[in-house]
């Protein structure tokens, strides 16, 4: 569909119940042996199970997790059970653990503490910590901060973690974290439908307490509600069958020389 489309109603893919809204989702090929499952909530629980277990599936869905009242889940990343988790709160906390300290449940437990939350505060990312990347943390306001992930130090599961970003009333809560590089953009979408897209080496890379800076504007009671990792432009072009750069010309050939009579 186009930009402006309003694309197609959730309803008519899955069977919702009352009150049950999307959250997450995440691309898999095939449900084998060896991947795993990895679940954060608004409350600080993370929940790690086999792929597998949500191979066989019903029209009106399976149990994914079993939430706590007034919980609820907030994303899901299918991981290989070894690598490095980090937690983004709302009012700017983080925490990195590895991802092995989180034991394997089943289909319907209710998982694991995965941070410990201050008094009004709530998980609002988790991202897959990588090597040698920085974290883009985006705030309601506009404003985005980049920092390296060396940063964040590794930490023991269900701590109150560090300062991701500073919070104040200039920039607004978090809205969520990417895990970025010099090569990325980022698209930040807003709660009436603009869409700003950004490359990240523009986002200069500063501390874990800084506020960060403005990368889109926000008009009246808008907000930032998401951010999303975006194709490099000339990835986009080479995808499409265009070169990247623009062959030179072909020479006009020569005429060949009119025979004497």
């Amino acid at each position: 569909a186009g930009r402006y489309a309003r694309g197609t109603a959730i309803v008519n893919l899955l069977a919702l119940q009352k009150d049950e809204q999307l959250r997450a989702f995440v691309a898999v090929k095939e449900f084998g042996e060896g991947q795993f499952l990895v679940m954060a909530t608004k409350q600080g629980t993370i929940k790690k199970t086999a792929l597998s277990a949500y191979g066989n599936q019903r029209k009106a869905g399976i149990t994914a997790i079993t939430l706590e009242p007034g919980d609820g889940l907030i994303e899901a990343k299918v991981t290989d059970g070894k690598q490095e988790l980090l937690l983004i709160t709302r009012l700017g906390k983080a925490i990195r653990f590895p991802e092995e300290q989180a034991r394997e449940v089943g289909r319907a437990a209710r998982g694991v503490r995965g941070i410990r939350l201050d008094k009004h505060d709530e998980v609002v990312s988790m991202v897959v910590a990588h090597a040698k990347a920085d974290v883009l943390t985006m705030t309601e306001l506009g404003f985005g901060k980049r920092s390296s992930l060396e940063e964040y130090r590794v930490q023991s599961r269900g701590g109150k973690g560090i300062i991701n970003i500073k919070v104040t009333e200039r920039n607004g809560k978090v809205v969520g974290a990417k895990t970025v590089s010099d090569r990325d953009e980022v698209m930040l979408i807003s709660h009436e439908g603009m869409i700003v897209r950004c490359a990240v080496k523009d986002v200069r890379e500063t501390g874990r307490a800084a506020q960060g800076v403005r990368l889109i504007n926000m008009k009246g009671k808008d907000c930032v509600v998401s951010v999303a990792s975006g194709v490099p432009r000339e990835d986009e072009e080479n995808e499409a069958g265009t070169p990247a750069v623009e062959p030179p010309e072909a020479a006009a050939p020569t005429p060949a020389p009119t025979p004497k009579a």
